[in-house]
């Protein structure tokens, strides 16, 4: 693999102003290697490769101009984008086949401020179905696959993201979490992804849009093949923009001036409901170790409600969610029948992927067969209070990302919870940073999730960078050599 598709977007900025090499070099190598590999990939489904090259040009002229000091942080550096988030000028479906011949006239404001820092954005990339599945794929631009291996699921939403990156393809790129879809990915493709605290970075330009309560469980972050670079995303990407009402949180702190040796660590193992894959449970308890090793002190203990994560991820969604699913799926043109999608799916004449279908007919039972939505938003937020309480100002979490390492494509239908252990975290509202732990016995890589209270964005991150130190981070991939 090409070295300088090894480097973090940090260093490959630092090179280019120091005229090591050019943006188009840069740019030249990852648009090069994702020429070679998204076609079996299918992770960026729509490039703008020359666009980006002129744009490196540009960029090295500018430079040759202005000098380093003139020049701003990610100067020259490519990246990609998760399609369900606004870039000028390309589709913007979230997967939904009705929106196929949308074109963005402008970006969000997370991708402009991307754009303003010297970003070079390479293409968008796939989605699950409007964002709720766990499997990267839909009608539209098809099935998203593993970089470790082909044959293996990518996570869902920001499937496409997590593949391009675990590829080498992009060093960094933008998703979106409301159940997992920035840490899943991350966690199935070897890389970093952080789901900052609520309210700090906006969600604008995101489509579906987050209305109502869903705009605190909703958060837009960072997926990026070097811990290094998170910090400065999410320091990039916070902030009010004028646009998103809800993003008032102002970020703090700074991962440089975390003692790990002062953190106490909390790892739960599992949430008492689904069992956890020894191999992962094996790699967090290492992961415990090392951080006990640089003086942490690690505890581990098991929180009953997680037990109930499901529901309490269910009832905060319903409780949030203006826009029923059954009318997004019909993307503008009034509400589907998600009982007549199932009779067309059977026969291959639905636009709509079988899981979008299933939570259409999920949203109509809900309303048949309540499952106590009151009863789980207040269990909801008394763990909030019971996490706040047992973290405090000094703690973090490990706890799993998945119940097991990356499956094979479809097998999440045969069990359909297991993606709860992400979903808990949007619940929470809390910052949680997912950390690469080396590639487990299938060969595809293993991980954990940290987290913290509100606000600790820098706790989470500086845990992340101590764990790369002591288990190497991202691993490319062998199955592309």
């Amino acid at each position: 693999m090409n070295p300088l598709l090894q480097l973090s977007a940090t260093q490959l900025a630092a090179q280019i102003r120091s005229k090591q090499v050019s943006s188009r070099e840069v740019v030249q190598a990852h648009v090069d290697h994702a020429r070679k590999h998204n076609p079996q990939l299918n992770a960026i489904v729509a490039e703008r490769y020359e666009q980006a090259l002129a744009e490196a040009d540009a960029a090295d002229r500018l430079l040759a101009e202005v000098g380093a000091a003139g020049v701003p942080q990610f100067h020259g550096v490519p990246c990609t984008i998760k399609e369900s988030i606004q870039v000028e000028g390309m589709p913007h479906t979230a997967g939904l086949v009705s929106r196929k011949d949308l074109r963005m006239a402008h970006d969000a404001s997370t991708v402009a401020r991307i754009r303003k820092a010297g970003g070079i954005v390479l293409g968008v990339t796939n989605t699950s179905e409007l964002c709720m599945w766990m499997e990267t794929s839909n009608n539209l631009y098809g099935v998203t696959s593993n970089p470790y291996d082909f044959k293996r699921i990518v996570g869902g939403s920001s499937g496409g993201e997590g593949s391009i990156i675990g590829s080498g393809a992009s060093p960094f790129g933008l998703g979106a979490d409301v159940g997992g879809s920035i840490r899943m990915p991350a966690f199935f493709n070897g890389v970093f992804g952080h789901k900052p605290s609520a309210c700090i970075i906006p969600n604008s330009g995101h489509y579906p849009v987050a209305m109502h309560g869903l705009c605190r469980t909703l958060t837009t972050g960072p997926l990026c093949r070097k811990a290094e670079d998170l910090w400065p995303l999410v320091r990039l990407l916070a902030g009010p923009d004028g646009e998103d009402a809800d993003c008032t949180e102002v970020l703090a702190g700074d991962p440089r001036d975390i003692d790990i040796a002062k953190l106490t660590v909390w790892s739960i193992e599992d949430n008492g409901f689904l069992e956890v894959d020894p191999e992962l449970r094996a790699a967090q308890r290492k992961a415990a170790d090392a951080l006990a090793s640089l003086g942490a002190t690690v505890k581990t203990t098991t929180i009953p409600k997680l037990r109930n994560s499901f529901e309490m991820w269910s009832a905060t969604m319903s409780a949030g969610n203006g826009t029923p699913f059954v009318e997004l799926m019909g993307g503008g043109h009034g509400a589907v029948n998600p009982w007549t999608e199932l009779v067309r799916w059977a026969f291959g004449q639905s636009p709509h992927t079988f899981p979008a279908i299933a939570l259409g007919i999920g949203e109509a039972l809900e309303h048949v067969l309540p499952m106590g939505q009151a009863k789980f938003l207040a269990q909801a937020a008394e763990l909030r209070q019971e996490m706040t309480e047992l973290l405090g100002p000094h703690g973090v979490f490990l706890y799993p990302s998945y119940t097991r390492p990356a499956p094979l494509h479809n097998a999440p239908l045969r069990r359909p919870l297991d993606w709860v252990y992400t979903a808990i975290g949007n619940v929470l509202e809390m910052p949680i940073t997912q950390v690469p732990l080396g590639l487990g016995s299938l060969g595809v890589p293993l991980g954990v999730q940290v987290g913290a209270v509100h606000g600790n964005d820098a706790t989470t991150i500086a845990v992340a960078l101590a764990l790369e130190t002591a288990f190497g981070g991202w691993i490319p991939p062998k199955n592309l050599d």
